[in-house]
């Protein structure tokens, strides 16, 4: 269980949460807990980001697209009680996507549970496994190109301080880097329109998911950013916004801090440094004494 949807009202979005709560947690018992910052080796040397759901707050301009589409295809599933076409709720695509990773995998397990849809793309639902595979991948493609629109129109800006603290590491002369399991092509759009030419040609490592043979929470993304950037695992800090993100970066052996989303919010994050509700108030100096060893003293 997670321990915050979004921060109390004792603390400002600058404090970190270091540990989610159980089910009894109080604001009179979370002040009894102090946290000691130990002398360590331990130096910030490189700050490194997730994209989806970090730089951007993507999963509601997924869901547009995958809804426009089902709208364009007028793709609609036999045990719908609607004659409209498929259309993913917020809630129900939050669950969808913290449980099947992969567009194209969430159309297929939506499919075999609420059956192959009709759409204009063949005359009747598909039967075979080809017929299958053509229709998820057409509905793919057009989602991709139209989630690509959304991004290109100029509506979408990033979250809250992370341009900030992007400028504010490679002032400090950090080294600074993206690392996303998307696809490269999907990544690169987001960056060069979110963050701008300039600061996307001035990262120092760039990784996306066609670069490791192995997908978060994999840590190997992170192992790989560790050695193009020519530092330690330890000095590295990374930026997530899910627990398959936070089990990479720890798995790397590096420290983890959580900036989590409303898709999010409800996950398990005791292995994160600290949890914040975005990184508005968070600046560089925040995050260097976070890399230091935290112990939890009751």
């Amino acid at each position: 269980m997670a321990c915050f949807l979004s921060a109390p009202p004792f603390l400002s979005s600058r404090t970190p949460l270091f540990k989610p709560c159980n089910p009894t947690f109080s604001p009179a018992s979370s002040r009894t807990r102090r946290l000691v910052l130990t002398a360590s080796a331990r130096a910030l040397q490189a700050l490194i980001f997730d994209c989806d759901g970090v730089i951007l707050e993507s999963e509601h301009l997924h869901r547009q697209a995958y809804n426009d589409a089902f709208a364009h295809f007028n793709v609609r599933c036999p045990s719908s009680p609607s004659p409209a076409p498929l259309d993913w709720t917020p809630e129900f695509y939050d669950e969808l996507q913290n449980l099947i990773g992969g567009g194209k995998p969430k159309m297929r397990w939506y499919f075999k549970e609420h059956g192959w849809p009709t759409s204009t793309i063949s005359d009747s639902a598909p039967q075979s496994d080809e017929d299958r595979a053509n229709l998820v991948d057409i509905l793919q493609d057009w989602k991709t190109e139209r989630y690509k629109e959304i991004i290109r129109s100029g509506t979408v800006e990033p979250r809250p301080g992370v341009l900030r603290l992007m400028d504010e590491a490679k002032a400090s002369g950090r080294k600074l880097a993206v690392c996303s399991a998307a696809t490269k092509s999907s990544v690169v759009l987001c960056l060069e329109n979110l963050i701008g030419l300039e600061r996307f040609q001035g990262l120092d490592c760039f990784l996306a998911g066609d670069d490791v043979k192995e997908k978060k929470p994999d840590p190997m993304i992170y192992v790989t950013a560790a050695k193009k950037l020519g530092v330690s695992e330890k000095d590295c800090l990374v930026v997530e916004d899910s627990v398959i993100g936070l089990q990479a970066a720890t798995g790397a052996g590096m420290s983890c801090v959580i900036s989590y989303t409303s898709s999010t919010a409800n996950q398990d994050f005791t292995a994160a440094a600290a949890i914040y509700p975005d990184l508005s108030n968070v600046r560089l100096a925040d995050l260097e004494a976070l890399l230091g060893d935290v112990v939890a003293a009751k």
